[in-house]
């Protein structure tokens, strides 16, 4: 009897452990070899006539057991021939989201080639075919360019034991960039090149946050700059909800810089000179109103609710209903309700025609998004296709990734009090630890969800060395590239900044 309990108890764990293996196999995603795609070009990129190699690839990354749970995807464009490796830098380009892919500062402003939208901001970019020119103006006569794609986005996926939750977050995602970037480096024998970040928007969270993770894991990775487009490095200042009165500070100048473009405050005035004279307004009145509140007499909060109407363009008596605090929503509702338009979040230039005229927020979507998106889209894939010779059995994700998206800074088990994300503290202290490394931060005045006075409160605190931070300004949005005279300046300045 016991020796039948005994052989009836080995079967069972036998079954229970064989079904163990085959649920295991079930979710281990197959590793196929990676797929790589090198083609010769030749342009003109300031000036100058560069030959120069196009490496289209996937990279695995790994776990710390050495199994592959990744590949990701990556565009390098690197001269040919490559010459002195210790004078020809390296810069690693990336978007943000998070979940976004890099295709917008690929195709929009540091690929070889661009898609043109409108640079006024008045058509949408309608359907195919569009305008893919080249960019003159592109940086490859004096640096490579490394395009990557986080997991979940563009060709880059899972595989094998990989999961989710090794890359969708906010630290996960930055060792995951620190992988890959040390392995690009080391592969291409790099390592005495200068290196350069170069973000856009939750892009640039990353870099001032992987900027620390390079120097460690015992693989001290020293950089030489960072690129920061539209930053959005504490959170507070870009994030416009009821009671962050951080938010409501650090907006108004944008607004200011909005209203003024669409002609409903400081006509006849400088754009420069009216930011000015918002900038000064903020800091010297309104911040101390906001923080006195409701001890602010009547006769103080009619004269602040004044000047909010002076500079916002929106109605006196609509401020004083909103207790002298604009959410960004209710302004992209507000300032052109007359005309029945919403203005743009990414770019406050651009106007949507929305269904539902009283809505409190936009209900269609950005503007400033769906106007000149499917225009990137198909001018990526035509490209891969066409010119750099892509063959993929998947499509190229722009957008994915990021809707269950970690932000937890600690590991579990941790006390964490959650807050807004502020990655501007990294920055200040890997600036401290390297001297060399310098910082130029682009914004555009009228970027209505990273706005540029966020920018200017962010990099004068947090220990940030601002001898060592450039701060540049534009006439267009958080994709400042879309507007012509703007994609010229922004790539004088970043020369500028890279040949200092």
């Amino acid at each position: 009897m016991n020796n039948k309990i005994v052989l009836f108890t080995l079967l069972l764990c036998a079954l229970t452990i064989k079904a163990q293996d085959d649920k295991e196999k079930k979710t281990v995603k197959p590793i196929p070899k990676p797929k790589s795609f090198i083609t010769s070009h030749q342009g003109v990129f300031g000036g100058k006539t560069i030959n120069y190699t196009a490496t289209a690839e996937e990279t695995f990354l790994t776990n710390k057991e050495g199994d592959s749970i990744a590949t990701f995807w990556s565009v390098s464009y690197t001269k040919n021939p490559e010459g002195d490796v210790t004078k020809r830098p390296v810069t690693f380009v990336f978007n943000g989201g998070p979940g976004s892919a890099s295709m917008w500062l690929h195709m929009g402003f540091f690929g070889p080639k661009v898609v043109m939208v409108d640079s006024d901001a008045k058509q949408d970019d309608g359907a195919a075919p569009y305008n893919l020119g080249k960019n003159e103006h592109g940086l490859l006569d004096l640096t490579d360019l490394v395009f990557i794609d986080p997991v979940g986005t563009g060709y880059s996926r899972l595989v094998g034991k990989g999961k989710g939750k090794d890359f969708y977050g906010l630290k996960e995602d930055v060792d995951s960039f620190a992988q890959f970037i040390r392995k690009w480096v080391t592969e291409k024998e790099r390592w005495f090149s200068p290196k350069y970040l170069a973000g856009e928007s939750y892009g640039t969270t990353r870099a001032a946050y992987l900027g620390k993770a390079l120097e460690g894991s015992g693989q001290n990775m020293a950089l030489n700059g960072m690129i920061l487009i539209s930053q959005a490095l504490d959170y507070a200042g870009s994030t416009s909800v009821h009671h962050n009165m951080t938010s409501y500070i650090t907006y108004l100048p944008s607004m200011a810089a909005t209203a003024w473009y669409h002609k409903k405050a400081g006509v006849g005035k400088a754009l420069v000179d009216f930011v000015e004279e918002c900038r000064q307004f903020t800091y010297d009145t309104y911040t101390p109103a906001l923080y006195k509140g409701n001890l602010l007499s009547k006769t103080e909060k009619d004269a602040i609710a004044d000047k909010l109407a002076y500079f916002t363009g929106l109605d006196k008596k609509y401020i004083l209903h909103s207790n002298l605090r604009i959410l960004m929503g209710r302004f992209q509702k507000k300032l052109l309700e007359d005309e029945g338009l919403a203005v743009g979040r990414l770019d406050g230039r651009f106007m949507g025609d929305e269904v539902d005229k009283v809505s409190e927020r936009p209900h269609l979507g950005d503007p400033a998004s769906y106007q000149i998106s499917s225009a990137y889209t198909a001018a990526l894939n035509h490209y891969f296709a066409s010119e750099l010779k892509v063959k993929m059995d998947r499509p190229y994700i722009t957008s994915g990734g990021g809707s269950s998206w970690r932000w937890r800074t600690v590991p579990d088990g941790q006390y964490w009090e959650p807050m807004p994300v502020n990655t501007a503290p990294h920055l200040g202290e890997t600036m401290r630890r390297n001297p060399a490394m310098k910082v130029m931060v682009a914004s555009g005045y009228y970027d209505l969800i990273t706005p540029f006075f966020d920018a200017e409160y962010t990099f004068a605190r947090n220990g940030i060395a601002t001898k060592r931070v450039e701060m540049t300004y534009y006439e267009a949005g958080h994709m400042m590239y879309t507007h012509q005279p703007d994609l010229i300046k922004l790539s004088m300045d970043i020369r500028a900044f890279l040949t200092k």
